[in-house]
């Protein structure tokens, strides 16, 4: 895997993986997640892309500090960071909340986008897992710590348990037991709870794109979703797949939530496949 590099952003640190050259990609992980979730794809990718995979604020190894967690801020800091690394245009890949992010990225910052690729994203209708739902409510800072992972031997099983339940097997398990693993450190949790809170509420997503999709008409935009994705619902890329016009969505049978972890090879070969045989989007004066 990649080493992470890290540099300051705005007065915090931003942690991030930049392997490759040629055509840049941007690679935004879900909530609770890091660059550490893009491993089984980046190797493939970074054969013929330059691969910039960052750890979000407030998740992985950047900073957490107490701010803005929502998806405009997270869009800002997307464009900073590129600018620090001398890169003005690329294809912005996004998973489950990182999905949300690139929508509102490619929204803000047009200019930056040459291409947009949903996995699995948020952003796109109401429902979610319940079990986010929950969390998303008032008091859960105070549940939090007791099922959070703590030093793996007393709750391991107990959450595994839990996520087998739901119906998430491994890999996809062993992927979201890394996930809320991080959760067990304060500061992760509080910045967990922001980012949850900017986009959820107890009836489910907050935030949905699809009202605006419109406005990345002429942009070549892919979706990657599984068929058994248990956190997101399917029907969400059908209805944005509907709603934007000349985007390709490709389906993975028997893939969860995680399809960049449960068929990376698949995900790898989608992606190279669409961005050889889509140009990229022209350079845009006015951003959107």
């Amino acid at each position: 895997m990649s080493e992470l590099s890290y540099l300051e952003l705005n007065g915090d640190r931003i942690a991030y993986r930049d392997v490759g050259h040629g055509p840049a990609l941007l690679l935004i992980h879900g909530m609770a997640g890091s660059s550490a979730t893009w491993q089984g794809i980046i190797p493939q990718l970074s054969k013929k892309y330059r691969v910039i995979a960052p750890d979000l604020l407030g998740h992985g190894n950047s900073a957490k500090p107490r701010g803005d967690y929502s998806l405009g801020a997270f869009a800002v800091l997307l464009r900073d960071l590129l600018d620090e690394l001398g890169v003005h245009r690329a294809t912005v890949i996004g998973q489950s909340l990182g999905g949300g992010i690139a929508m509102q990225f490619a929204y803000q910052h047009r200019d930056y986008c040459e291409r947009l690729v949903l996995i699995g994203s948020g952003g796109l209708g109401p429902d979610l897992s319940p079990l986010l739902r929950v969390l998303s409510a008032p008091g859960a800072e105070f549940v939090l710590p007791a099922v959070a992972p703590q030093p793996v031997l007393n709750l391991g099983n107990k959450l595994g348990s839990w996520l087998t339940s739901a119906g998430i097997q491994a890999p996809r398990a062993g992927q979201m037991w890394q996930a809320y693993s991080s959760l067990s450190d304060p500061a992760a949790r509080a910045a967990f709870l922001r980012t949850l809170r900017s986009v959820v509420d107890h009836r489910g997503q907050a935030v949905s794109a699809l009202a605006k999709l419109h406005l990345t008409v002429g942009l070549p935009t892919l979706l990657i979703w599984g068929d058994r994705d248990r956190i997101i619902p399917i029907s969400h890329a059908y209805a944005a797949h509907e709603a934007l016009a000349g985007s390709r969505l490709e389906v993975l049978d028997g893939v969860g939530h995680f399809p960049h972890v449960e068929a990376p090879t698949a995900v790898a070969d989608i992606l190279e496949d669409f961005i050889a045989s889509t140009p990229r989007q022209a350079n845009l004066a006015v951003r959107c």
